[in-house]
């Protein structure tokens, strides 16, 4: 499903207008921990049922997410990430860090993102050119 933004060419716009509500973010990252029916994603955020239904039905057509049978033979169906999907990872990802330095106070208790491998919390994203070398915004272009 396409949804195009106000300036076509731009592939922010475009992910903003599918993924640029909170509610969106919030079940792809509720799903990425685990989450995968109806009413689980609901009570975990609050959210009523009308907006939920929409937003679930958006990021299906979207290809974000994808429907299936809950295990068991159960008439109830599940959410799940597609590739597309868990391609979303990064972002949720620089979201979260950027939300821990910038929206905490130093002592502020908050939860974090730990490698499960390892149990130590995973180290900040940067944006990199093909060298590996950390870039800022005022270090790229956009070309069109």
């Amino acid at each position: 499903m396409t949804f195009p933004a106000v300036d076509d060419t731009c592939p922010v716009g475009r992910a903003a207008n599918l993924m640029g509500d909170r509610w969106s973010l919030l079940i792809v990252r509720d799903v990425m921990d685990g989450l995968h029916r109806f009413g689980d994603l609901q009570r975990n955020l609050g959210v009523a049922r009308n907006i939920l239904t929409d937003r679930l039905k958006r990021l299906v057509d979207a290809g974000v997410l994808a429907t299936e049978p809950v295990a068991g033979g159960s008439a109830y169906q599940q959410y799940v990430l597609t590739p597309k999907g868990a391609q979303l990872f990064p972002l949720i990802v620089a979201l979260r860090q950027w939300g821990e330095q910038h929206l905490f106070a130093v002592d502020e208790p908050h939860s974090v993102l730990v490698d499960t491998a390892t149990g130590e919390v995973i180290a900040p994203m940067h944006a990199t050119n093909r060298q590996g070398e950390v870039l800022q915004a005022s270090g790229t272009a956009v070309q069109r």
